[in-house]
């Protein structure tokens, strides 16, 4: 007999049913008897106890299923050895049932966040292996994160859609895409889908350097401009500021605007007088079905949870590294975050090509 549970942290995204689809089929073809208990909205359900006994029902016709079949939720890290509302130790909470329900193994699904919590509950004696997911691809230690692509596939679409309607009035178009911290989904889905300016967290932008890249384009007879911006995207001067600083100005910014990107079309407005345009493609990003390479990322990463499951091999994280899947140390990796080097492969092409990173 082998006892898991499942539970899904933190932001959804596409592929998170795939990938435990992949973990309960690579054990139910290896074992006779599998118990698996599915957690209720992430750590809520780990914590309070709330969870339900799953079948291979629950597991059939969810691979193309984005969202997640167990919900989640945001459980903060720097909260988890803070008592609840009503003095309960959340920690205590989450070890006593998984002794309750007399687990093998608890296979945690999720982001940087979870992924701490994950790692302070293998450092309590749970047997725990960590998949990772975002659509942000800032998990060190993997080089891919499923969600990824299929976020970036919708991020270049709805780009890829601005370019008949910008070319056909000959504005500037602002598509803002998801990325607070990390630009990965930003550069991907503006080198996609050609967007010609890009601005991520890691590269500063200045205003003037992206009105000289819109005036070039207009020289050469372009009469169009689509940037790619990331919502973490920050002006250089700001981010020259000590951190408390830049974070009260960055807030002064966020009182006034909707958002960065909104700034960034009066900034370039009042110097230009051009007409400018701002999408936010939100939360579509995170929706609907997961692409093929995600599937198959998701099945070769529960196929591998798996294996390490039936090893009695845990306190891993299933880690894609040079295209193949392997397992890496959870507590080498927990609340690392991966951003993107400014001087990395990907920017040099993109810069080669004419695209501005407002530097």
């Amino acid at each position: 007999m082998v006892r898991i549970g499942l539970l899904t942290s933190g932001g959804d995204c596409q592929a998170l049913n795939a990938t435990m689809r992949g973990v309960v089929k690579g054990l139910a073809n290896n074992v006779d008897q599998l118990e698996v208990y599915g957690f209720m909205n992430g750590y809520k359900g780990l914590i309070y106890g709330d969870y339900r006994m799953l079948t291979s029902q629950d597991f059939s016709g969810i691979l193309t299923r984005g969202g997640t079949i167990l919900g989640t939720s945001r459980q903060p890290f720097k909260l988890m050895r803070t008592p609840d509302e009503n003095g309960l130790d959340k920690v205590d909470a989450m070890k006593q049932n998984y002794y309750k329900l007399r687990l093998d193994c608890l296979v945690i699904l999720g982001g940087n966040g979870t992924q701490k919590t994950a790692n302070l509950l293998r450092e309590e004696g749970l047997n725990i292996i960590h998949l990772p997911k975002t659509i942000d691809n800032d998990i060190s230690g993997t080089d891919m994160t499923f969600g990824f692509y299929s976020a970036v596939n919708i991020a270049a679409e709805a780009i890829d859609c601005i370019h008949t309607t910008a070319s056909s009035h000959n504005r500037v178009f602002i598509v803002e895409v998801m990325g607070h911290k990390v630009g990965w989904l930003t550069l991907y889905a503006g080198i996609a889908s050609g967007a010609d300016v890009i601005l991520i967290p890691e590269i500063p932008y200045d205003i003037d350097k992206i009105i000289s890249a819109i005036n070039k384009r207009k020289e050469r007879g372009s009469g169009f401009t689509i940037l790619a911006v990331a919502e973490g995207a920050i002006p250089k001067k700001i981010a020259a500021l000590p951190k408390k600083e830049m974070k009260k100005e960055m807030a002064k910014i966020l009182e006034k605007y909707p958002s960065i990107s909104y700034k960034i079309a009066e900034d370039i407005q009042k110097e230009t007088g051009l007409e400018i345009r701002v999408t936010v493609p939100g939360h579509t990003q995170r929706g609907g079905s997961p692409c093929p390479y995600d599937r198959i990322l998701s099945t070769r990463i529960g196929s591998e949870a798996a294996k390490l499951i039936l090893e009695k091999n845990f306190g891993y994280m299933v880690a894609l590294v040079n295209g193949k899947i392997k397992k890496v140390p959870l507590e080498d990796v927990a609340g690392k975050l991966k951003g993107v080097d400014p001087e990395c492969q990907e920017i040099a092409d993109a810069k080669r090509m004419g695209i501005s990173f407002g530097d």
